[in-house]
């Protein structure tokens, strides 16, 4: 099959948008789906930052959602041939942590969302002279009309709802709504503090709103504050002066839960100061520097750790979050602005300066 998709061919040029080969006969257990929409997530961007980690050329994108279009034998019996699906990371399903539910913690996380996909997989993208482009990128490369998936990695979601804006769910809005409503397991009356109100951050605001708890959002962009707001946090810029004292009055004594999405050191300090004594802090950002900790943060019983994909079983957190917006408890549709596939360079600068919370990417049918 002949498709249109994105390309980064280096990790300092620009995306292409080209003419590529995808096999299209799913193996067994795979889905062949028409993509919708895909999300556009740091993680992406994050390759350029890889320091040649991440294979290229690449095919990205993994918040992918569509139509299912054709079914490989031993598929999940699940999903079929129409289905709208909503696509999410890849795990082996047979590790300790798979098989404790634990999905994102799987013992093959890396290789087979980051650097290269199962051994025992085909290729599966080529470019218009041959060229074999790398393994599929969090089991999707979903910037693209058509992608190739596990089975495995898809959740089956009400057709009535708006599918080319329900990819983010599968990463981005999972993480931080996950973080919340899993890890935290926040509700009424809890208290949070959330660091950085970008996609993760406002997702983790409007999950914790849903569940009643009452949430103070940190960040240095005025807008990003106004949404966080919005969405029933009580704004604060980054620069406020003696920020966890400020947080500990708002809250009367400090939050009990924590999540930085900044990967900033002084940040996670500043959120280790805001909690209460027994408080939690999460992490969802990697960090790349050292993180030294300050006297006094880590006492009390308070306690640090890092959340990968909001310790979420997607096939129960994806409905949950779908029925909550429909419910008008999850406006999540409130932080996208999207984008025809062909202006994926677009989406990526407004990203990157702050201009769009969560860019998606919408292929152009009958652009060829």
């Amino acid at each position: 099959m002949r498709l249109q998709a994105a390309v980064l061919r280096s990790y300092e040029d620009p995306f292409t948008v080209e003419e590529v080969n995808l096999r299209t006969e799913p193996a067994a257990g795979e889905i062949l789906v028409e993509i919708a929409g895909c999300g556009m997530c740091r993680t992406d961007l994050a390759v350029r930052r890889s320091a040649g980690r991440s294979p290229l050329p690449a095919v990205l994108g993994h918040e992918g959602a569509g139509v299912v279009v054709a079914s490989g034998d031993g598929a999940d019996g699940a999903i079929g041939v129409g289905d709208h699906v909503v696509l999410s990371f890849d795990s082996c399903g047979h590790c300790r942590a798979c098989r404790a539910a634990a999905p994102a913690y799987c013992d093959s996380f890396a290789s087979l969302n980051l650097f290269g996909g199962r051994k025992e997989d085909a290729p599966r993208l080529t470019d218009a002279t041959g060229e074999a482009l790398a393994p599929r990128w969090f089991g999707q490369s979903s910037f693209a009309e058509y992608a190739l998936v596990p089975a495995r990695n898809a959740v089956r979601v009400d057709p009535a709802l708006p599918i080319e804006l329900l990819g983010p769910l599968g990463c981005g809005f999972l993480t931080g709504a996950g973080a919340v409503l899993n890890t935290f397991g926040i509700g009424p009356g809890d208290t949070l503090a959330v660091f950085g109100a970008g996609a993760v951050g406002l997702a983790a605001v409007m999950a914790a709103t849903a569940a009643g708890a009452l949430t103070v959002a940190v960040d240095r962009h005025p807008r990003r504050l106004t949404l966080a707001e919005r969405f029933g946090a009580i704004p604060l810029p980054a620069a406020t002066a003696a920020l966890p004292e400020r947080i500990r009055h708002l809250t009367e004594g400090g939050v009990q839960y924590a999540l930085d999405t900044t990967a900033s050191p002084p940040l996670i300090n500043d959120a280790l100061r805001a909690l209460r004594p027994t408080g939690s802090l999460g992490l969802v950002a990697r960090l790349h520097t050292a993180l030294p900790l300050e006297p006094g943060t880590v006492d009390r019983g308070r306690g640090i750790r890092h959340i990968c994909e909001g310790d979420a079983l997607p096939g129960l957190l994806i409905p949950r979050l779908t029925g909550l917006w429909q419910a008008g408890r999850f406006p999540f549709d409130q932080l996208i602005r999207t984008y025809p596939l062909a202006d994926i360079n677009e989406a990526e600068r407004d990203c990157e300066a702050g201009r769009v919370v969560k860019p998606v990417l919408l292929p152009e049918r009958g652009s060829r």
